[in-house]
């Protein structure tokens, strides 16, 4: 699991954190923030977008590494995601799946408006993991 600093987490809490502000959730009253590390440095934020047809809600995770992908970047180096909680939640499984396509060994940092902070490597969150590796 790669180092990151603590300026860098600071900054990556932070930009989740403004990043939930942005969240569209009247369904679920669950609005969730997302920052995304890459390799290059930069940082990518997404937030929760429900839909009435639930199957349709994108999660803050996937939306902050679609929005990495769509600037041409391709691998994270750690994912942190806020929610207004009082412990932290960790990414959902689908979140995790599509985390494991761009950072297998990324970093999962899920913090709240409590003290908690669950930091762990994807790999904990996602063992034996189906990815690009296996296509190969």
């Amino acid at each position: 699991m790669a180092d990151i600093d603590e300026k860098t987490i600071g900054e990556l809490v932070a930009q989740a954190k403004q990043s939930s502000k942005h969240a569209y959730s009247p369904y679920s009253n669950f609005p969730v923030g997302a920052a995304v590390l890459t390799t290059e440095g930069n940082i990518f934020t997404g937030c929760n977008v429900e839909n009435a047809s639930l199957g349709l809600t994108i999660c803050a995770e996937r939306n902050a590494i679609f929005h990495m992908v769509a600037e041409a970047q391709r691998q994270i180096v750690a994912v942190v995601v806020y929610t207004p909680t009082p412990t932290p939640s960790a990414p959902c499984g689908a979140c995790r799946q599509v985390i494991n396509e761009f950072g297998p060994s990324a970093q999962i940092i899920s913090v709240c408006d409590g003290p908690d902070v669950l930091h762990m490597p994807l790999s904990e969150l996602l063992p034996h993991a189906f990815g690009p590796i296996d296509l190969e």
